[in-house]
């Protein structure tokens, strides 16, 4: 069966519904309905964002709110969180790998790589030990996090390393195989996009 796959908008939902399901006694069943009033949603998007994470709910019952949390718990990844690195230590790898929202999705940033000795602690690792890291603790994902002039090649390690997906701040483009997924993410641009709004 084909794994669902979910917006940005819709991933940004999940985590509210389980908290909102996890705090209090809601019964047995719960509606779309009852959810979209207590979090001030639109009642035919909780249906939507619920109906793709568990199924159609029973007419005029709802959801069995067990199986409904569980259902929510499996796509954030509560039960088991997605282990990924970061490579760069500066400032901005550093707040990524103090940052705990991760939890919320599923995502557990188990440690983070940097060539600068002086950097180094239980958290930051050398540069050295990536690969082994990597295959000793099955990671699949990345965080890139150094300059642009260094990206290609922390990349190229990350691939022969056995990662196949990556979230690059580094301000360049990176290139991979077809079979690599590159998230991009450009903090200059996206202020830029912002700024640009305020002028209108």
């Amino acid at each position: 069966m084909k794994e669902p796959v979910f917006s940005k908008a819709t991933l940004g939902r999940l985590p509210i519904y389980l908290d909102y399901l996890r705090t209090g006694d809601h019964g047995e069943y719960i509606s779309a309905a009852e959810i979209s009033r207590a979090l001030g949603l639109g009642d035919v998007q909780v249906r939507k964002d619920l109906n793709s994470v568990s199924g159609t709910g029973k007419p005029k019952i709802g959801y069995k709110t067990t199986e409904l949390i569980a259902a929510l718990e499996s796509v954030l990844g509560r039960k088991a969180a997605t282990p990924i690195v970061i490579v760069g230590a500066g400032k901005l790898g550093k707040a990524l790998l103090d940052f705990d929202g991760f939890d919320e999705y599923g995502i557990k940033i188990s440690a983070a790589f940097d060539v600068d000795k002086r950097l180094l602690c239980d958290r930051i690792l050398p540069m050295d030990n990536f690969t082994n890291y990597c295959r000793l603790y099955d990671i699949h994902a990345g965080i890139i996090t150094v300059p642009a002039a260094c990206a290609e090649e922390v990349c190229d390690i990350m691939i022969k390393s056995g990662i196949t997906a990556i979230w690059n701040f580094a301000p360049t483009v990176l290139n991979v195989p077809e079979n690599i997924t590159v998230c991009q993410e450009n903090l200059a641009l996206s202020l830029a996009h912002l700024t640009m709004k305020l002028r209108k």
